[in-house]
């Protein structure tokens, strides 16, 4: 019986781009607000870009029905599952801050969230997606090992 290969999501590069700068913009209140409804919004839309993946997300639904029609086309597609990793990242992020705020432990919640905040401000400003860059080398070190491994048959 043959293994049925992958289905490989190419998704618009600038989709996750967008969805970084409206992300940095909504962790930048839940900081200055300390609104853990507003994380909380946040950690949703994380879940559903890590579960569905990016395109399906709000972000990335609104840059598909707002934005994108009003751009050229991309000159190349990219693979969606570093950037739904990166959600994935987000989310883990986005529930340890909403467990500090929500469970008395501020501090953890401001840690979390501000590093949530800085990866999405990396990603929005200088197109360096951190969580997309953790996928990729982790991909890239479990493919060498696995290379290396060789099955040795006795005779």
């Amino acid at each position: 019986m043959r293994a049925t290969p992958a289905v490989r999501r190419e998704i618009d590069p600038r989709g996750p781009r967008f969805a970084a700068a409206l992300t940095t913009v909504v962790l930048a209140a839940v900081l200055i607000t300390q609104n853990a409804w507003l994380l909380a919004a946040q950690t949703a839309v994380f879940a559903v870009g890590a579960l569905a993946g990016p395109a399906a997300a709000p972000y990335g639904r609104l840059f598909a029905r707002a934005v994108r029609p009003r751009l050229a086309p991309p000159s190349q597609l990219e693979d969606a599952a570093p950037p739904r990793f990166a959600q994935a990242v987000g989310l883990v992020f986005s529930l340890t801050g909403l467990a500090g705020l929500l469970g008395g432990v501020v501090v953890l919640g401001y840690v979390a969230v501000g590093a949530a905040l800085a990866a999405a401000f990396l990603n929005a400003a200088f197109g360096l997606c951190l969580g997309c860059e953790t996928y990729l080398a982790y991909r890239r070190s479990f493919l060498s090992r696995s290379a290396h491994h060789t099955t040795e048959v006795a005779p």
